[in-house]
């Protein structure tokens, strides 16, 4: 027997999808972003080098960027809300084997496992949220869920250094496990495919994304130019974003002289902002581009700028307020274009491939920003000191702009290109 859905069950779904899937996405970066909290910890009790304690926040960026693709083509297929929760199982078990590792090369195993649980997650994730929405949203709601990963690592940086103070490192690997794993329960109990199904039909005539069975190519997400423009910018615009998010507990431990609690708790408020900036810019991405598209990709090239002034200006300056205040600025910025990003991606790909779209996007984030980042300032701080490796960091915007330029004046053909696929591509 049918279900009869009143309106207000029609406004109401979305929200709640969002609110769950934005949930997991706040434990995905808290089981990941945890290790940076216990940084100091790890260093002092194993002997580890900054490269090698690195490498340990890369290798989950890494499978990220690797099994991404084929997961998000998989969850195509198989079923996105099974494939999610899937997931958040299997990540949230290996971040419980994190707890037990008893040296580096255990870690590293138990982090290569919570990278696979991840892999997928953020791209299948926003596809299921962009799929109950109307597409003029699209930027505020990607940015928004997007910020998840800052507000997620301000959660597991700020939460795992006070664990790990007043009950040992372990311990703050074993809380983030058991918040991922509740929220899993949680989000399979009141979310199906069915339901989501149900209430993409009602938004298919206003999206013109009812496809009438076609399917389109996975060829056609690497054939567009402006998408490639799109997967690059934000990539390495999220690469700074990255160095942020993976260093700043350990920079005001060695260069601030806090304790790593106090430092964790300091460096919280950093990567909030970081989370805060993809929202607003988000939001003003979308009010900007209401009229036209196109000047989406012009606030992606602002924000962009801006954190390249700020985070150089701010990491060459010694110790105090006017540093801090540049940083902050600059921190605030420096995901602002993922949210335009995600938007662009989105416009320019078809429904029926649109999870591996945005796995195309995650994989390019994950491999040029989040693996490649803190990775390369690990390496450097081993020759030149963090504080010399963050100042150097922030030039990769130098690149991400020009492909977001680039991008702005091929988005004309891609749209052409698109429409060309099928009548009734979105």
């Amino acid at each position: 027997m049918a279900t009869t859905r009143t309106p207000t069950t029609r406004r109401i779904f979305p929200w709640v999808v969002f609110a769950l899937a934005f949930g997991l996405l706040l434990a995905d970066y808290m089981s990941r972003q945890v290790l940076s909290a216990v940084f100091p910890f790890l260093k002092t009790e194993w002997a580890l080098s900054d490269s090698k304690l690195a490498s340990l926040s890369s290798i989950v960026a890494l499978m990220v960027g690797l099994l991404t693709l084929p997961l998000s083509l998989l969850a195509d297929r198989w079923g996105r809300v099974r494939s999610l929760v899937l997931m958040a199982v299997l990540w949230s078990a290996a971040t419980l084997v994190c707890a037990t590792a008893t040296g580096y090369e255990q870690m590293l195993g138990a982090r290569f496992l919570v990278g696979v649980g991840e892999a997928a997650y953020g791209s299948v994730g926003i596809a299921v949220v962009l799929s109950v929405f109307a597409p003029h949203v699209h930027a505020a709601l990607s940015g928004a869920f997007m910020a998840g990963g800052s507000f997620g690592s301000v959660l597991g940086v700020a939460a795992g250094g006070v664990i790990a103070v007043q009950f040992g490192w372990r311990w703050a690997f074993a809380a983030m496990a058991v918040v991922g794993l509740i929220l899993a329960a949680l989000f399979r109990t009141v979310i199906s495919d069915a339901k989501l199904a149900r209430h993409a039909a009602d938004l298919a005539p206003a999206r013109r994304e009812d496809s009438g069975g076609f399917r389109a190519p996975v060829s056609t997400l690497f054939t567009n130019p402006a998408v490639l423009c799109a997967y690059l910018g934000s990539a390495l615009q999220i690469f700074t974003a990255a160095v942020l998010l993976s260093w700043m507990p350990s920079f005001f431990h060695r260069y601030y002289d806090l304790a790593p609690d106090k430092a964790g708790a300091i460096a919280s408020i950093f990567v909030l902002l970081v989370g805060v900036g993809m929202v607003v810019c988000g939001m003003i991405t979308d009010r900007v581009g209401r009229a036209d598209m196109s000047r989406k990709w012009t606030t992606a090239i602002v924000f962009c700028l801006v954190s390249l002034f700020c985070l150089t200006v701010g990491f060459g300056l010694d110790n105090g307020a006017p540093q801090l205040v540049l940083i902050g600025i600059g921190a605030f910025f420096s995901g602002g274009s993922s949210g335009p990003a995600a938007a662009m991606v989105a416009s320019l790909t078809h429904f029926s491939v649109r999870a591996s779209a945005f796995g195309t996007l995650t994989l390019a984030n994950s491999l040029l920003g989040l693996a490649l980042g803190p990775f390369v300032v690990g390496v450097l701080a081993d020759h030149i000191g963090l504080s010399g490796a963050l100042r150097l960091a922030p030039l990769t915007y130098l690149v991400a702009i020009a492909a977001l330029i680039l991008g702005k004046r091929c988005y004309p053909a891609g749209l052409r290109k698109l429409a060309a696929l099928n009548p009734t591509a979105s």
